[in-house]
């Protein structure tokens, strides 16, 4: 049964289903491949699979959500969104689809074309809204696919920070509308706010059907920081009650973050269970491409374990039962696992392998009668025995600068670049930048924290940041425009209020590093020439817009630039710069400087600057390997 209305209406019991994304690197791809087999042992009712901001990830999404169906046996939901799309896009994806047996689409609007505020009359073309594209498909491919929407328990934002403009009771008739027009099940934003779900819910079956089903879409709590995005990029709000549970001393912690965050879920899906009598019975994780705390809260949630079944087995005898076999296995995932897990397990079996049957095809790691195993879920949330360690080497996501062999590595959504906020918010922050005076004052003031935001980050400064403050402005005056960059430590407790992390007991190590854009004419005659002399001290990698790029390193190297030393617990390391990261994140880079030239009009003056700085800057990352000269990288680069 491919169908998910289909599909959830026969079932009697609870569920979950899966979000993932396309990861940005080939490791990434095998690994998530894996990851996903893994996590058919959670049983979900279906899986969706992202599609980028503006079509930006169009052919690895149908590639992803191809081989899942094919070889997980789980329908498969793919995203598609339609805003401003020519309708030979939406015939070509909706024909892939069908080809590959994908029998269910969650059709969304996207996001408003660059430069421009949404307003009803707003978008060209055939596609202006969610509704054309429901009623596109139901009316061309009637048989073909069931057809899901998003819905808003706190109500659709267009870009606007302060949430003024969000109501739930306002953007009914639209979800409404795009249900008479035949969507056939719902999956909502993500929210942490029970008491805003519910009455949404219940203005849902009211106003809205009374028999669409209603899938509550919530993010697993994997760090602090990543928590506090996820919810203002979403406007999701949270109560005061869950934040009070992150006091300013565990925040730094991801172990202990995700241990609250686990427990914070499985209340708030127990309490959903129980005060809609079971009328909303199942769950959509937003998975971040991660998999340790989904099987926790399955693990612990008195509603979500009775998908598991006992297995009389033990993990070894099931996986007697079985052939292990590689996906695409390189030498470079091997050396990850043993860098990763320095341990003595069985080295037949690595992080990237799969368990697939006789005949080729993936399994599950289920129980006789076909249910999924509790032991193996178990083993997966606990990270013990082989399937758990292969399940939660990456399980501290860390952005970009994580390890891209993770299918978690990259942004928090796998949506693809934007300016990080609306167009109206940009022209008020940023201004009309028309020459590379008016540039510098913009990287300046954000150095300053007169800016919140740049087009490459909204996170705002670190605090360490402030302890290299006067170097990085005085980069910044000279032209070479940063980006990331950190000062050096060595051996700083774990607790230190600037570089701490992790649980306490633990010392932090960090290498100098500064990531900038430089124009091309610079960099030969005078970074380059400053670290040249310093032999192996300095490593860079640099790229730039038409895919050029250059490092002083072996092919495929990469430099651990933080590191963490912790009783009872392996070496951790959270921040890594490296071949095949810095490449995805220069692809990134430059088209921001793209999207950045879309508010303005074509050939005027900004429209034109911004473009020309496409073309001519070089992307450069560059490492102080002697982390105990604390001055080291700043000294060289400002001499």
């Amino acid at each position: 049964m491919s169908y998910i209305r289909e599909r959830y209406e026969a079932l009697k019991g609870p569920f979950i289903s899966l979000e993932f994304f396309p990861p940005k690197t080939l490791p990434g791809k095998r690994n998530l491949l894996a990851r996903m087999a893994r996590m058919t042992a959670l049983n979900p009712l279906f899986i969706t699979v992202t599609w980028g901001a503006g079509g930006t990830t169009a052919e690895k999404t149908l590639e992803l959500a191809s081989l899942a169906q094919r070889e997980l046996s789980i329908p498969v939901c793919m995203h598609l969104t339609c805003t401003n799309t020519d309708k030979e896009i939406i015939d070509h994806a909706l024909e892939k689809a069908r080809l590959a047996d994908i029998r269910n689409i969650l059709a969304l609007r996207g996001d408003p074309p660059v430069g421009e505020e949404w307003d009803s009359n707003n978008g060209s073309g055939e596609f202006k809204h969610a509704v054309d594209l429901v009623q596109y498909i139901k009316q061309n491919y009637p048989d073909d696919f069931s057809v899901g929407v998003a819905a808003y328990p706190e109500g659709h934002c267009e870009g606007e920070a302060d949430g003024l403009l969000q109501d739930p009771r306002r953007d009914l008739p639209y979800l409404k509308e795009k249900v008479d027009a035949g969507a056939d099940f719902v999956i909502t934003q993500l929210f942490y706010d029970v008491e805003k779900f519910l009455a949404f819910e219940e203005m849902f079956r009211c106003e809205v059907s009374e028999d669409v089903p209603l899938f509550p879409g919530i993010m697993p709590i994997n760090s602090f920081l990543l928590f506090n995005r996820a919810s203002k990029l979403s406007h999701a709000s949270i109560p005061k009650r869950i934040l009070d549970r992150f006091p300013p001393e565990i925040q730094a912690d991801d172990s202990k973050v995700r241990e609250i965050g686990v427990d914070i879920l499985v209340e708030i899906i127990d309490e959903i269970y129980e005060r809609t009598n079971g009328r909303i019975k199942g769950v959509h994780f937003y998975t971040l491409n991660l998999e340790k705390a989904i099987a926790q809260i399955v693990s612990k949630s008195a509603v979500l374990s009775s998908i598991l079944e006992e297995d009389q087995s033990d993990e070894e005898d099931a996986e007697g039962d079985i052939v292990l076999e590689d996906i695409d296995t390189t030498k470079e995932d091997e050396n990850l696992r043993k860098r990763r897990r320095q341990s003595s397990h069985n080295s037949d079996v690595i992080s990237n392998r799969v368990l697939v049957d006789q005949d080729g095809n993936f399994t599950a790691n289920r129980s006789a009668s076909g249910a999924p195993s509790r032991k193996v879920v178990v083993s997966i949330s606990q990270g013990s025995g082989t399937l758990g360690k292969d399940a939660t080497w990456d399980e501290f996501p860390n952005g970009r600068f994580g390890d891209s062999r993770s299918p978690a590595f990259g942004e928090i959504d796998g949506y693809g670049p934007s300016l990080k906020v609306s167009a109206k918010k940009a022209y008020h922050i940023w201004g009309k930048p028309e020459n590379l005076r008016d540039l510098t004052s913009i990287f300046i003031r954000y150095l300053e924290g007169s800016l919140e935001a740049l087009p490459w980050s909204d996170l705002g400064l670190s605090p360490e940041t402030a302890l290299i403050q006067e170097e990085l402005i005085q980069l910044n005056e000279r032209g070479f425009l940063s980006l990331a960059s950190q000062p050096a430590t060595n051996s700083t407790p774990s607790t230190d209020k600037i570089f701490g992390w992790g649980p306490p007991g633990g010392y932090i190590y960090q290498k100098a590093f500064v990531e900038l854009f430089v124009h091309k004419s610079r960099w030969e005659s005078e970074l380059k020439a400053k670290i040249e002399p310093h032999g192996s001290k300095f490593s860079y990698y640099l790229g730039d817009s038409a895919g050029d790029f250059q490092t002083n390193l072996d092919p495929h190297g990469s430099s651990v630039v933080t590191w963490g030393v912790f009783p009872n617990s392996e070496v951790l390391q959270t921040t890594i710069i490296e071949e095949d990261s810095f490449k995805a994140w220069r692809d990134e880079a430059f088209s921001i400087w793209l999207e950045w030239s879309k508010l303005f009009p074509r050939n005027s003056a900004a429209n034109t600057f911004l473009r020309q700085l496409h073309r001519d800057f070089y992307l450069v990352s560059i490492v102080h390997h002697d982390f105990t000269d604390c001055d080291g990288l700043w000294n060289t680069l400002l001499s």
